[in-house]
């Protein structure tokens, strides 16, 4: 069962953040009925497409619904489509592995996530049994253009016909959230089967994912029908809803009272240290990382989002300040964890300047505005820690951009953003010593800015993306 994603736009790899997976790496994500894996067949300046692989283990299918097929014949559960057609099957794979691509976020490149993008979607075998016309009302209502091509029952025997499966691609300009919303709804509708039991919750489901295109759909009702598996209760439910969501759409606008411009920013602007922490996560998870290391962590903000990510199985803490390790337990509250989460975490005192056996082993290490703390001498001594003994395979390093800080009318021409700042990089110094430090301990890197980013000196914080 295979999705494959292309998307043309320059450069076309960044379809990589915004699904949060990385066109250098396989990765294989374990599923209820087997497991599916993205690679990436092609990774281009001009063309990059993601796979998404679906390989089903009919007897984990068999355990999680051991009555399917019992009406019909013995083998029902193990000889069925289930393997190669994409219906509810890959519709939850793309729920689960493309979670976040899905709810539009992608804290590193967020334009880029709000943006309509040249994208072509492909399956090559999905149950259709309404055949290319119903395909076609489904998905060009949508702004898709389809193609839609039958596939024979068998080839060497045409007299047989056309099987109920299509071969589907779909090309337009669409944000990919909105892309990967058609597909994880529209799936199990032109199979009309859902591979699970419906229960109240697929109510919610449906108008989270689908919510800002069905309610005006041609096709609601069938739609709506087929995807909460012909209950009727739940079918009313939703149609409630949607019809809600449509009268608000339709109210006359307010003008709302006159609030201060800077109260309005607030609300609208995320801070800069969000801005940073997400687009470090962002950077971890295309990268697949699953361990992570905060060298530095302070009081524990970036080590608290990453517990709050499941995607994260082991997360470790480390810092010179005692005091400092002492306020990230207070801060997440670790006398109250469970034993669960409480076993995904550690908290140690640790120099990133110091060899240290607790600082190896895993995926990926952070020095998120760490290195602009240390005397520039000290550097080599962190390179040889972090990048040589410790060695993880990704280290993410943010520090500020000293250009950007003739934005801040605060700050004194010639001082630094931090009375503990040792020393604050331009963007060619940061590349420099980025470069350097990768050439010499087997890294690529890659440079993203992170913040506003202004023309003429670039954005407030800038990143570094370290693999091997």
């Amino acid at each position: 069962m295979l999705l494959t994603i292309t998307a043309r736009f320059r450069p076309a790899t960044d379809l990589g953040y915004l699904l949060h997976k990385h066109p250098d790496r396989v990765q294989s994500f374990a599923q209820a009925h087997g497991t599916a894996h993205v690679f990436y067949p092609e990774a281009g300046p001009e063309a990059c497409t993601a796979a998404l692989l679906l390989e089903v283990d009919p007897d984990r299918l068999r355990r999680a619904r051991p009555h399917a097929g019992a009406a019909s014949f013995a083998l029902a559960s193990y000889v069925n489509d289930r393997p190669y057609a994409a219906s509810s099957l890959m519709s939850v794979a793309i729920g689960d592995v493309f979670r976040t691509a899905l709810k539009g976020r992608c804290d590193a490149r967020p334009d880029l996530a709000a943006a309509a993008l040249p994208l072509t979607l492909s399956l090559p075998a999905v149950p259709c049994r309404g055949g290319a016309d119903e395909a076609r009302a489904l998905f060009e209502p949508l702004g898709w253009r389809v193609e839609a091509e039958p596939v024979p029952l068998d080839e060497g025997l045409p007299g047989w016909g056309d099987a109920h499966y299509i071969g589907l691609t779909l090309t337009g300009e669409r944000r990919l959230s909105e892309a990967l919303s058609h597909l994880y709804v529209l799936l199990p509708v032109m199979d009309g089967a859902k591979h699970y039991w419906v229960a109240d919750d697929e109510v919610d489901k449906l108008l989270r994912n689908a919510g800002g295109w069905l309610a005006g759909h041609p096709e609601r009702p069938r739609i709506t029908s087929r995807y909460l598996a012909r209950r009727r209760h739940l079918a009313r439910q939703a149609s409630a809803r949607l019809d809600a969501l449509g009268a608000l759409e339709d109210l006359p606008e307010h003008e709302p009272p006159e609030r201060p411009p800077e109260e309005e920013a607030r609300e609208r602007e995320p801070t800069l240290a969000d801005r940073r922490a997400g687009a470090v996560l962002s950077a971890l998870k295309a990268e697949g990382a699953r361990t992570v290391l905060d060298l530095g962590c302070g009081a524990g903000a970036l080590v608290r989002r990453l517990l709050d990510d499941a995607a994260f199985t082991r997360v470790a803490g480390a810092d010179p300040s005692a005091d400092a390790v002492a306020a990230a337990h207070r801060r997440l509250r670790t006398d109250r964890m469970s034993e669960r989460e409480s076993a995904r975490l550690e908290l140690f005192c640790a120099s990133a300047v110091h060899r240290d056996p607790r600082l190896r082993g895993y995926d990926a290490a952070v020095l998120m505005e760490v290195v602009e703390h240390l005397d520039p001498w000290r550097l080599p001594a962190l390179e040889h820690v972090v990048f040589g003994d410790a060695a993880p395979r990704t280290v993410v390093v943010t520090t500020p951009n000293a250009e950007y800080n003739v934005h801040y009318p605060g700050l004194a021409q010639g001082r630094m953003r931090h009375p503990d700042h040792r020393f604050e990089w331009t963007r060619a110094a940061f590349a420099a010593w980025a470069e350097r430090v990768a050439a010499e301990h087997g890294y690529r890197v890659r440079l993203l800015p992170v913040g506003p980013e202004d023309t003429a000196t670039g954005p407030p914080t800038q990143m570094g993306v370290f693999t091997r």
